[in-house]
């Protein structure tokens, strides 16, 4: 068989290429604005790391011209610098809040830190209200309180917050124990 000349090879390929192109068309249309989007996505990624490299190279230069001050700023204060700082506020020897990790504690004191000292009980052992020990109230956390106070009557929960206050004194457990005893109370 003999060939056919090059243009009219090359105008025949032309066109059966641009004949699978147009086959593709439907599916190239749905994937076409996600295609543009991460190329978009791409360039501007590039584009921000370009932009703190030269932000990276500047620092660099202007170390090297003007070596930075080791002073601290007369506003800045640190821990390590106020060692006369009052403490947290106490009664009868004990914080009164946990701090921040209130919720999440139990108030155990871990392994590996200074023991805690042990809580002022105000209630003698005999007036210990019975819901204390039998949900073990001194060993749970602020969120296992919270999953069992749906199933205690308003007379427990009172107990509870009673002997709270009595207790630890602990913010958020006095908070927690008072809102639920509020909308118990008003259904």
């Amino acid at each position: 068989m003999a060939t056919a000349p090059y243009g009219v090879r090359l105008l025949v390929g032309a066109a059966v290429t641009a004949i699978e192109e147009t086959r593709k068309i439907p599916q190239t249309i749905l994937t076409y604005p996600m295609t543009v989007a991460s190329q978009i996505a791409h360039l501007v990624m590039k584009m921000q790391q370009d932009v703190a490299d030269l932000v990276i190279k500047g620092d660099e230069a202007l170390e090297s011209l003007f070596p930075p001050k080791d002073e601290q700023p007369e506003w800045a204060t640190f821990d390590e610098d106020e060692d006369d700082a009052p403490s947290a506020p106490t009664a009868e020897g004990e914080r009164l809040t946990e701090g921040r990790f209130a919720l999440f504690s139990g108030g155990e004191p871990d392994a590996d830190s200074t023991p805690a000292p042990a809580p002022v009980t105000k209630l003698p052992s005999a007036t210990v209200p019975e819901i204390v020990e039998e949900l073990e109230y001194e060993s749970l956390t602020l969120a296992q309180l919270r999953a069992r106070l749906t199933s205690l009557r308003v007379a427990d929960l009172e107990a509870l917050l009673a002997y709270e206050d009595a207790t630890k004194s602990r913010a958020p457990f006095q908070t927690l124990l008072s809102n639920r005893i509020t909308r118990a109370t008003a259904k």
